[in-house]
C-alpha cells in the first residue's frame, strides 16, 4: 500500500487556509465571509486528522478534536446565518461594511 506523505496533507491544508483567509479579508458579502471561515475550519480538520494519523500517540485524540471542530463549524454556520437573515430583514443588505448597528 502506497502511503501519502504528511507534507502533502499539510500543503493542501495550507492552501485551503490561505484561500479561506483571502476570502475573509477580501469579500464584502457576509455569506461569502462565512463560507471562507468554513474553508479555514476544514483546513484545520485536515491538519488535525493528518497529525493524528502520522503521530505516535495512541487513541483517537485527533479524531475527537476534528469532530469537535465540525460541531463548532455547524454551530457557527447556524448562528451566523441566523444573524445574517436578521440583519438583512432590518437593513436590507448583507454587505459587511454597510452594517453599522452599533453606531447611532
Amino acid at each position: 500500500m502506497i502511503s501519502i506523505p504528511l507534507s502533502w496533507y499539510l500543503v493542501v491544508a495550507a492552501g485551503l487556509f490561505c484561500i479561506g483567509l483571502y476570502g475573509v479579508l477580501s469579500r464584502r458579502n457576509a455569506i461569502n465571509v462565512l463560507m471562507s471561515i468554513e474553508l479555514m475550519l476544514n483546513a484545520v480538520n485536515i491538519n488535525l486528522v493528518a497529525f493524528w494519523r502520522y503521530g505516535m500517540l495512541a487513541g483517537l485524540s485527533g479524531m475527537v478534536f476534528a469532530i469537535f471542530v465540525i460541531t463548532l463549524a455547524a454551530a457557527e454556520a447556524a448562528i451566523g446565518l441566523a444573524l445574517i437573515i436578521a440583519i438583512y430583514r432590518s437593513r436590507d443588505t448583507v454587505i459587511v461594511e454597510e452594517v453599522d448597528m452599533l453606531k447611532w
